[in-house]
């Protein structure tokens, strides 16, 4: 695989570094290095992608001219209740778009994410 000039790291600001990195875990099992109290780094080794998540009062949103991060899912409906579970919130329910369906929703922090499905 060539890296050259990829996209390979994505950085986030958060409110609360100990519970994005609970919801994160358990929605996504993504696995946590922490880098000093103000820093900690993510990984999932089948993705590719990494990135951290800094100690931040802001967040990220698509309405305040923010980059939105997008998840695949097999079973939208199933990753939605995990993310309930884990305490995120759904702030834009499912809708269907050309190609699939897709709800957002903001992780404990305030961060806006997506996911969609082809179902």
């Amino acid at each position: 695989m060539n890296n050259h000039e990829n996209i390979n790291y994505l950085e986030f600001p958060s409110q609360n570094l100990a519970a994005t990195k609970l919801f994160f875990e358990q929605v996504f099992a993504w696995k946590f290095t922490d880098y000093g109290p103000e820093y900690c780094s993510f990984s999932k080794a089948d993705t590719g992608m990494d990135g951290g998540f800094f100690q931040s009062l802001l967040s990220n949103h698509t309405e305040q001219g923010g980059a939105l991060v997008v998840f695949y899912s097999d079973d939208l409906l199933r990753t939605q209740q995990k993310i309930l579970e884990a305490k995120g919130k759904v702030i834009k329910p499912i809708f269907s778009f050309p190609g699939g369906k897709r709800f957002h929703f903001t992780e404990p922090s305030g961060n806006e994410f997506a996911v969609w499905s082809k179902h």
